[in-house]
């Protein structure tokens, strides 16, 4: 099971640096201009921040599940 944890944090470790660089792609400052000038879908920044969100409660759960073995 060490080795799945240490998965667990690798991975939980990628999805927070991918979330950080979709939130410091301010979404919402794009809304503001004329739609041609955006350089990418406000919304799909949004649903792309939604996902990684579930991905990390997914992660939150494996880590903190019990395992069949007892350990917690």
């Amino acid at each position: 099971m060490r080795g799945e944890d240490e998965f667990l944090h690798e991975l939980e470790s990628e999805v927070e640096v991918e979330l950080t660089a979709t939130v410091a792609s301010r979404p919402e400052e794009e809304y503001a201009l004329p739609i041609t000038e955006w350089l990418f879908d406000p919304t799909d920044v949004e649903r792309e921040q939604i996902g990684l969100r579930g991905v990390l409660d997914a992660i939150d759960v494996l880590e903190h599940e019990e395992r069949p073995d007892g350990i917690a």
